[in-house]
């Protein structure tokens, strides 16, 4: 069944999401080749319908993480691959900088802190999430574990038939491969997120 992801937005808001839109243009269409799949193909492995792809892979709209989740998952391939650039020995990532994904689902964005070099398989991400729609996952590549620091807030995280509530500074770790939920309790939280395939 493939459906159109919500939260693409076809008009640019600012530069950092027009710098967004080519870098996972241009991984989209390196990373599909190396898998050797078809836009077609693709698309239907990862539930997003052709046409949405198409426009990504054009840079054309801005991609919900939902979706980005669903296409590296598909792809077999670490989320970071798709939203971010090599990186130099020395990176600096200051606050409100980075590339930043919003969910079309709930109100929650995170941000690439540090990409999987080559040969590890694991991403960082600063999570900002607010109260109101929990941000619910799809089970990620089989292996997956999520780590979770809570900096600031309370939230709801972990698998979804048993989700953990955590205040800041609390730390919870759990099967990213299984569904799972990061539910904001109060305004203003954010997280440091580690995924890694094991």
């Amino acid at each position: 069944m493939r459906i159109d992801r919500q939260g693409e937005q076809a008009v640019p808001s600012n530069e950092r999401q027009q710098d967004l839109r080519a870098v996972v243009a241009q991984a989209l269409r390196r990373e599909r080749a190396a898998a050797g799949v078809s836009l077609s193909k693709l698309a239907q492995q990862a539930g997003v319908a052709k046409s949405t792809l198409s426009q990504l892979e054009s840079g054309s709209t801005t991609p919900s993480v939902e979706t980005i989740w669903a296409l590296s998952t598909a792809l077999g391939i670490p989320f970071s691959h798709l939203v971010d650039t090599e990186a130099a020995h020395v990176e600096v990532v200051r606050a409100g900088d980075g590339p930043r994904v919003a969910a079309g689902e709930a109100a929650y964005a995170a941000t690439l802190l540090s990409a999987s070099p080559p040969h590890a398989r694991r991403d960082l991400y600063l999570v900002t999430a607010e109260p109101g729609a929990p941000r619910r996952s799809d089970p990620h590549p089989r292996g997956t574990v999520e780590h979770v620091v809570l900096s600031s807030g309370r939230a709801l995280v972990g698998p979804s038939t048993e989700p953990v509530e955590l205040g800041p500074g609390d730390y919870v770790m759990y099967p990213g491969d299984a569904p799972h939920v990061f539910e904001a309790l109060e305004v203003g939280t954010t997280a440091v997120v580690l995924s890694e395939q094991r």
